[in-house]
């Protein structure tokens, strides 16, 4: 009987032992799922609506810009001669009225405004007697030129109506180009419509930029009456450097803001690069033709620009939006937008700097990296704040 108890007690020994064991194995994996979990819960951050308002914290997509080497150039916006016109009277005449104001959209043959004057009645009257006495003097040269080729009239009084044909002639067109510049039709004149005005119309599209006409002014054909320009046609015209000139080349990318409103940028390419210093400064002119025209790019305004010597766009963030800690690099993406009912949640991303340029640095991954999503922009460092407040209370 005695190793029958010492059998039962050795299997019940063995019992107990794996009993424990599979305790403790299942509390182990408990404890490592828990640790799991609670590493998920602290690697996000939670902020209700209110919060993110409060801490200012900016959200926005990741954009894109072209970033390198680059040289800085400032300069004005400017329209090409052939889209500026000083708008002037072919005669000098008496202003009868004026159509137009500054600021206005005209477009090619609207009226600006109309002339009057007695010199323009003498020119219609001259040009209809010119041209009376032209028909009359092409029939006597008809009828002189067929006498003498049958040789029944005189030579010289050929001669002498074919010259007054001719002078005549010339005299007419003369008059006729006249008063197609002044708007008149030459055909309406020899029906008796004698016009006692002449309009002074717009030569192209554009906007009225200066009257400079009073009603009952004379003017005379130098003088400017109204100027034109069209924007639609207006370029950057930047100063390069004597030291950058050998820098710039045609097709180049320029990136450029108003010096009135330094925070909207626009984007234009080097169409034409100038083979002339000017003296004072040392610089040559670079022009370059702007991607999308706005009503705010007016003719005259100063700008500031970047001439990019690398045509490549990079993905970038504003610096407020990088976190260091501990050696490493960070920003914060969106993993879910919040709103009034729910909350935002960030999750923080290794990368690490590139180049910058003012406040905009590069943005490069280190691992698998989602370009699509929303990411902090600005005051990522209260998200960090937020991180070490729940691994403190974790630890507790």
């Amino acid at each position: 009987m005695k190793p029958t108890y010492i059998f039962s007690l050795v299997i019940s020994l063995n019992l107990l032992l794996v009993s424990c064991g599979g305790s403790s194995g299942g509390s182990n994996r408990e404890e490592n799922a828990q640790e799991k979990q609670n590493e998920k819960v602290d690697n996000t951050i939670s902020l209700n609506q209110k919060q993110v308002k409060n801490l200012n914290i900016s959200i926005d997509t990741l954009p894109q810009r072209l970033m390198g080497k680059s040289i800085q150039v400032n300069g004005m916006l400017r329209v090409p001669p052939q889209h500026e016109a000083k708008v002037t009277s072919i005669i000098g005449a008496n202003v009868q009225s004026i159509a137009v104001i500054e600021g206005d959209r005209v477009e090619k043959g609207d009226l600006l405004a109309t002339l009057s004057h007695p010199d323009l009645i003498r020119l219609q009257t001259d040009y209809i007697k010119s041209y009376n006495q032209l028909e009359f003097a092409q029939k006597e040269y008809e009828r002189q030129k067929k006498l003498y080729e049958e040789e029944v009239g005189s030579g010289k009084a050929f001669q002498q109506i074919k010259s007054e044909y001719f002078s005549l002639k010339g005299e007419v067109a003369g008059y006729e180009a006249q008063l197609k510049q002044l708007g008149i039709s030459p055909s309406t004149i020899r029906n008796g419509d004698v016009r006692k005005e002449v309009p002074v119309v717009s030569p192209f599209d554009g906007y009225v930029e200066k009257v400079k006409i009073q009603i009952g002014q004379y003017v005379t054909p130098s003088q400017p009456m109204v100027m034109i320009v069209n924007n639609d046609h207006v370029h950057a015209d930047f100063m390069v450097f004597e030291k950058d000139a050998h820098k710039v080349k045609i097709d180049q990318p320029i990136t450029f803001s108003l010096s009135s409103m330094p925070e909207r940028k626009f984007e234009a390419r080097i169409y034409s690069v100038g083979k002339k210093f000017e003296q004072n400064p040392k610089a040559i002119h670079v022009h370059a033709e702007i991607k999308s025209h706005s009503d705010t790019l007016i003719p005259g305004m100063y700008i500031n620009g970047t001439v990019h010597l690398s045509d490549e766009k990079r993905y970038i963030l504003p610096e407020g939006a990088f976190v260091d800690e501990e050696g490493k690099t960070f920003i914060y993406q969106v993993v879910e937008s919040g709103s009034d009912q729910k909350d935002w949640h960030f999750k923080p991303v290794e990368v690490k700097r590139g180049i910058q340029q003012g406040k905009w640095v590069e943005v490069k991954p280190l691992s698998d990296f989602d370009f699509q999503a929303n990411f902090v922009h600005q005051n990522a460092y209260y998200l960090i704040s937020e991180m070490k407040k729940n691994e403190s209370g974790h630890s507790h």
